[in-house]
């Protein structure tokens, strides 16, 4: 079936305007008369690009709590799609709203409909839709659904932040480093040369690493590159990627930060998963999806397989050793109460607190360290220019 867009007049006298799926020009025309509307214009349209493109968390959020909101003030559900794909200035996620609300007006569920667009809406954004429309909840399940989305941009905003100003200050200060080794220094031992002043051991030394300053630059540059690409292709391989990720937990400082984001991220996604109504094994299978550590990932899944199993899925989470116990007693008491949804909510709160405290350690560690490494590498090129100038202060005197 192909797409096709079409503008039309309603019954009012209005004019409207949608995407919808046919095999035949033909057939869009009758689709559209079908829905009560004079066809003016019906053209054959291709939306592969919005099954491929990607949508920003901003605009996913916004329409998605606009949803939300109309659906919760008694506004049917396809009026809802059209007012906000006319209303959000993003033109893929506008043509993606339009294609799923034609779907959805021949007869599709809306779970389904925005599952032909995974890019932009995700399994766990199709499941939560789905499973509030199966009780009849829709606008509860976008509502929550926006929660997580504006909770999740925080977190993933929290842990950029907390990354991203050491790389800044470290960046910043290699540029310094860079600077006085390529122009600083070659001018000022240039005149220790003319003078006929014999140079240290360190002021040679660093004088060759100034002479290859932008070759030994392109090799790290080259080598950050190689690295990055190398670790692209291994992450492709199941087992070397656990391996790496497990690697990962194991930094200091970065290690435990990582943890408690992605402890956060499942006890979020599971809270949201059962309280729109799915089981447990169902939510774990969808939570296990967006843990972007894929150690975290697999153990989830063995947890989630012992629990098919009848054992006790908290005794693979336990046994792991890399939760935090908190985690894991709350998890636990809540399964033996039979009061999970709770208790996952309880978790995400805990987690929450956790990651701001962690990043305000980060940063409070980083920051110095970074100086101090920083300020001796300085200190080294300073000594490096203050001894010829002793030296030739001692013979001058002598």
């Amino acid at each position: 079936m192909s797409n096709y867009k079409y503008s039309a007049l309603n019954a009012e006298g209005k004019k409207t305007s949608g995407i919808l799926n046919a095999h035949s020009e033909r057939e869009a025309r009758q689709l559209v008369k079908s829905m009560n509307l004079t066809p003016l214009k019906v053209d054959l349209t291709n939306t592969k690009k919005s099954k491929t493109a990607k949508v920003s968390y901003k605009d996913l959020l916004f329409a998605t709590r606009q949803i939300s909101t109309l659906l919760d003030s008694g506004v049917t559900l396809d009026e809802t799609l059209q007012s906000i794909a006319k209303e959000v200035d993003n033109k893929v996620l506008s043509s993606a709203l339009h294609s799923t609300r034609d779907e959805v007006l021949q007869g599709k569920r809306i779970d389904v409909a925005l599952a032909s667009f995974p890019n932009i809406f995700d399994q766990t954004y199709c499941s939560l839709i789905g499973a509030g429309d199966a009780s009849g909840n829709l606008s509860s399940a976008f509502n929550n659904l926006a929660d997580y989305l504006e909770e999740s941009a925080q977190i993933r905003q929290q842990v950029i932040s907390a990354m991203t100003y050491p790389a800044l200050l470290m960046l910043f200060s290699i540029g310094v480093v860079f600077g006085l080794l390529t122009f600083v220094m070659p001018q000022i031992v240039d005149q220790f040369v003319r003078a006929g002043a014999t140079l240290p051991l360190l002021t040679r030394v660093l004088m060759t690493v100034s002479n290859y300053s932008i070759l030994i630059l392109g090799i790290i540059f080259s080598g950050i590159l190689a690295g990055y690409f190398f670790y692209k292709k291994m992450n492709q391989i199941p087992q070397t990627a656990i391996k790496m990720h497990r690697a990962f937990l194991k930094i200091p400082l970065l290690g435990s930060f990582f943890l408690n984001a992605e402890v956060e991220r499942f006890s979020s996604i599971m809270h949201l998963m059962m309280k729109s109504g799915l089981n447990l094994d169902m939510a774990m299978e969808q939570a296990q999806g967006i843990i972007g550590n894929k150690y975290i990932a697999s153990i989830i899944n063995k947890s989630r397989n012992d629990l098919i199993e009848g054992k006790d899925f908290i005794l693979s989470l336990k046994s792991a050793n890399i939760f935090p116990s908190l985690f894991v007693q709350l998890l636990s008491s809540g399964y033996k109460s039979g009061n999970l949804v709770f208790m996952f909510e309880k978790v995400t709160q805990y987690m929450k607190q956790e990651i701001d405290n962690k990043r305000s350690t980060v940063l409070a560690l980083l920051e110095p360290l970074i100086i101090i490494f920083m300020g001796g590498i300085i200190l080294v090129i300073v000594l490096a220019i203050l001894i010829p100038i002793m030296e030739m202060n001692t013979i001058s005197l002598g």
